[in-house]
């Protein structure tokens, strides 16, 4: 039976959610409701049909503990608890800036290095350009591949790669570990370090870092890890450039590409392609061949997903071939071109 909501009091935090997306409109909800897991929604959906009416005064209480809450996170992300307390308690008053605060750091994991990730790159570089391999990889994990990209690029060339495989082979770091090495470097957070094992590094973290890095560190590190861990070296290629990176390339680039690719793969590869990628590819071919290759992909049915993902990949080893000769660029992170 469903039943009002009247009070504040014993307000779980699904019932606060529910009402706070009721008090928000549908449209605002369904936009929220994208980025929630399949059960999360069920539960709300549930919650929200199960509250028939909640007063003013409620749905004003839990809008504006929301609203508290959000400031607080965001005050964090500039500075840090201190700094996110010491606003608080000048808009809110001592008291309740301390509820707010308690609120949070039950659910609240600030990301270890929070101060590190607001220092240049450069001055980081020089700070810990000494430290050992292992604690540069754990450093850089938890940057943004921008900064950490910087940082591997500055590097030695015979410590490149060593601290890229390292990253790689990074599965889970101890809260004490990056405590210790947080300290070392003056940590403002480690009372924050959720104490689970956190989860960093690994294959994505480095591909971030090499998609970033100029070209010839980036074939430094493969052409060493080719020979040092071929098996990471082929599972870190296959994830740097997928099909969809084609609209990293100009119109110029694109065309040079397609000149290289056989029709028959281009359909194949397009078959799961989204409409942008389709669009990027079709512009660039003739008119009459654009209408030829839109009849293959629609003449030729379902197709195996692996027998898309072979096509896609012959185009794009054509891709890196023809970066490799310097006849087109790609356009990489941090508004680097780097002609190779």
């Amino acid at each position: 039976m469903a039943r009002p909501v009247t009070s504040s009091a014993g307000i779980t935090g699904v019932q606060k959610a529910a009402i706070l997306l009721i008090a928000l409109g549908p449209e605002r909800s369904a936009t929220i409701f994208k980025h929630l897991k399949e059960e999360e929604i069920e539960e709300l959906t549930l919650e929200i049909a199960n509250t028939r009416s909640v007063t003013p005064q409620l749905k004003e209480a839990v809008i504006n503990e929301f609203y508290e809450v959000c400031l607080a996170q965001q005050y964090i992300a500039e500075g840090g608890i201190g700094y996110a307390k010491e606003l608080l308690e000048k808009a809110l008053g001592a008291d309740k800036a301390l509820d707010v605060i308690g609120k949070l750091t039950a659910s609240l994991q600030v990301k270890p290095f929070e101060f590190v990730r607001k220092t240049e790159a450069s001055q980081l570089f020089n700070f810990i350009q000494d430290e050992h391999p292992q604690t540069i990889a754990l450093i850089l994990a938890y940057l943004n591949p921008g900064q950490a990209a910087m940082i591997v690029s500055a590097l030695p060339p015979d410590r490149q790669a060593d601290v890229a495989k390292r990253v790689a082979m990074m599965d889970r770091t101890s809260p004490e570990v990056i405590k210790e090495v947080e300290k070392v470097l003056e940590s403002k957070l480690s009372s924050l370090v959720n104490q689970d094992y956190t989860i960093i590094g690994g294959v994505d973290a480095v591909v971030e870092i090499l998609n970033t890095v100029d070209r010839s560190t980036e074939k430094h590190i493969m052409e060493t890890l080719e020979i040092d861990e071929p098996e990471l070296a082929d599972e870190i290629r296959k994830k740097m450039f997928v099909f969809e990176d084609i609209l990293l390339l100009d119109d110029r680039a694109i065309q040079r590409v397609l000149r290289d690719v056989d029709n028959t793969d281009l359909a194949m590869a397009l078959k799961s392609a989204n409409e942008q990628v389709q669009t990027a590819v079709f512009n660039n071919l003739s008119k009459r061949l654009a209408v030829m290759i839109k009849e293959d992909m629609e003449f030729m049915g379902p197709v195996r997903m692996k027998d898309v993902e072979e096509a896609q990949q012959k185009i794009v080893n054509t891709i890196r071939r023809l970066e490799d000769s310097a006849e087109i660029v790609i356009s990489r992170g941090g508004g680097d071109e780097i002609v190779v």
